[in-house]
């Protein structure tokens, strides 16, 4: 008895499911209740930040490789973009989703159907690849620094993997605890890291002011390999692709939104008050990036050797931990070094939360996914087993996996720009869609030199994205009998016309009908062919049921039904995606109001079986009268209870 309960509360915390945030731009916020832990937007800036602000772990060094000596020049180019660019395009991203769409949600309003449908799949395979290369990226990261540690780099040198494995591990317990705890640790991990690396690059600045030659001869070096300021820039954009790693950090900001708390009030002030807070997380994280970029990139290109920054050198993957021993000593140094491992290793978590809000919010309600797939608990161990499985295919090497991790990020914030521009068309905002013409073009150009440099990236994302489709469709398939609807709402004639019928005492009876000219003659002979093919008593009456779809690449529904007369014959229309999920639905609606199971009458179809079969998954249709019993039939397995369907003719 104990272990069965013992069982049953497991599966029920397991299965726990969180995400009760609306499903899309247009839905009513105060119709749901949020069971989100909400925090203060500088608590979730730390979220978000532990990968945005990680990247000082390697961004100076990728500086000084790419661009030598004009590094803090580069960097000032990414400095630019994120505030003039990035910046500016994430806080309208942040005004269009609320509710942590991010920029997939404003490009799906812009298409519709299986058109749009396929483009979200598609940029899920991307957010996949970016943020699960971050998660294993990252850790790999994390145990590079722990083994080029003074201190313990001989007694842990080889096992890398296994350390990485146990890191991506622990980042996953952190999560099945849940999302407070992971705030919590964020929180800490940044103030930390943060106030170290001001540390760092303080006493960096402080050197170079103490020995003015060191800034002298580097300006001078740069104006004899540079005849103009104009070249030196245009030296600069062209390194620019190679630092865009620096951006990262960007999307998880918005798709994390219904962490942040909101203002007071009713339902709209509270996202008001949330969206204000984002753009208030964004602009911070972003101006305080921007400073310790150029910081860490000066004092690291001026004080460290050019020798020091190749593979294998002191300072590769590590320039600023490099600083740390040499000018503030071994002890400063290895404390240094546990705020990056911790950073870096926790640089997942903003990932992990960024995937545990779109996969739940797109692959279910597309019917793309099970439904135990709104559960944070499950995903998190699918999360941890892919890391786990890259990270073994790639041996924990922080380089082989940075092509698929710019490639992922390039690809949200090219799609991040260029929604954001489409929409501003759309709106015939002309001034600022020219500005967005601009920063999307920018971020086009980076995203085909990133793959035409590092073509591997788009392979492994290639092969994210024919993961999720197979899954998709599979289980689309899987589920395609389910009852879908979420809801049935008769408007006011509708209930009068099915309460007409009830009061005669007699079983309602339902007529399935595509309609055509909708005139009485349509019907009539409908009735006629009914009664003759069916076993539809004479003399008794009958409704007309008809569905019109509405779009079919949608899953779940809430069906609005309709009642007209026409001449003497009774019609409730009704639109979903599915006719036969629709029917099914009404009838089961039908007899929870009345109490009693409804009849429908249907014809066989003339169509062959795959061709129905293909309609029904694309279109909607098919042969409709086998599918609505079988919905009806997982749907109610009380046979009792269950509407009862006819067929003739």
């Amino acid at each position: 008895m104990s272990t069965a309960r013992t069982s049953g509360s497991f599966k029920q915390w397991f299965l726990e499911i969180e995400q009760s945030e609306p499903e899309g731009f247009y839905e009513n916020e105060s119709a749901v209740r949020v069971q989100h832990h909400q925090h203060p937007w500088w608590k979730v800036m730390c979220l978000t930040g532990v990968d945005y602000f990680s990247t000082l772990g390697y961004q100076p060094g990728i500086a000084a490789l790419a661009a030598g000596p004009l590094a803090p020049v580069a960097t000032l180019v990414l400095v630019l973009v994120t505030l003039f660019g990035a910046l500016p395009m994430y806080r309208r991203v942040a005004q269009e989703s609320p509710h942590g769409d991010g920029s997939i949600s404003m490009l799906e309003r812009l298409l519709s159907y299986w058109p749009g449908k396929l483009l979200v799949l598609t940029l899920i395979g991307f957010v996949a690849t970016g943020f699960i290369i971050t998660i294993t990226l990252s850790a790999a990261d994390a145990t590079a620094h722990l083994v080029e540690n003074p201190f313990l780099k001989a007694r842990l040198d080889g096992y890398q993997v296994p350390l990485t494995l146990a890191l991506i591990g622990l980042l996953g317990g952190v999560f099945l605890k849940g999302f407070k705890e992971a705030i919590g640790i964020a929180v800490a991990i940044v103030v930390l890291y943060i106030g170290l690396n001001l540390v760092v690059i303080g006493k960096g600045t402080l050197d170079v002011l103490a020995q003015p030659a060191v800034l002298t001869n580097w300006q001078t070096g740069l104006a004899q390999a540079y005849q103009s300021p104009l070249a030196m820039t245009g030296a600069a954009l062209l390194v620019f692709p190679r630092l865009a790693l620096g951006l990262s950090g960007f999307e998880t900001g918005v798709v994390v939104m219904p962490l942040v708390q909101g203002g007071p009030g009713d339902a709209r002030k509270r996202l008001a008050g949330r969206i204000r807070n984002t753009k208030k997380l964004l602009t911070t994280a972003a101006l305080l990036m921007s400073a310790l970029l150029l910081g860490s990139a000066m004092v690291t290109t001026l004080l460290i050797p050019p020798d020091a920054f190749r593979p294998g050198g002191e300072a590769s993957g590590r320039a600023l931990a490099y600083l740390a021993h040499e000018r503030l000593g071994d002890a400063f140094g290895s404390l240094y070094d546990a705020a990056t491992i911790l950073i870096l290793w926790f640089a997942g978590a903003s990932a992990m939360a960024g995937l545990l809000n779109i996969v739940p919010r797109y692959l279910p309600r597309y019917g793309m996914a099970p439904d135990w797939s709104r559960a944070s608990r499950p995903l998190v161990v699918i999360f941890v087993a892919l890391s786990a499985l890259v990270t073994i295919l790639f041996r924990a090497n922080v380089e082989t996996q940075a092509g698929a991790y710019a490639t992922g990020v390039l690809a949200l914030m090219t799609s991040a720009a260029v929604a954001v521009f489409l929409t501003e068309v759309r709106r015939k905002h002309a001034r600022s869609a020219a500005v967005f013409a601009v920063i999307s073009a920018l971020f086009i150009y980076t995203s085909v030199v990133t793959v035409a440099d590092r073509p591997e990236g788009l392979f492994i994302a290639l092969l994210f994205i024919a993961a999720i489709l197979t899954v998709s469709v599979a289980s689309r398939v899987s589920r395609s009998t389910e009852l879908r609807v979420q809801h049935v709402t008769l408007d006011g004639p509708a209930q009068q016309l099915l309460r007409e019928t009830v009061l005669r005492g007699l079983p309602v009876r339902f007529i399935a009908n595509r309609l055509h000219a909708g005139d009485s003659t349509e019907y009539h002979l409908k009735e006629l062919e009914v009664r003759l093919d069916t076993h539809l008593p004479q003399g008794e009456p009958a409704l007309f049921l008809e569905v019109a779809i509405t779009d079919a690449s949608n899953f779940t529904d809430t069906v609005q039904v309709q009642g007209v007369r026409i001449g003497r014959h009774a019609v409730l229309r009704a639109g979903g995606s599915s006719v036969p999920n629709t029917i099914a639905a009404v009838l089961l609606h039908v007899r929870d109001v009345t109490g009693s199971p409804p009849h429908v009458y249907f014809e066989w179809s003339e169509t062959g079986p795959a061709a129905n079969a293909l309609r029904f998954l694309l279109a909607g249709e098919g042969d409709i009268p086998p599918l609505t019993h079988e919905v009806l039939r997982v749907a109610e397995p009380n046979q009792q209870r269950r509407p009862i369907v006819h067929v003739g003719g």
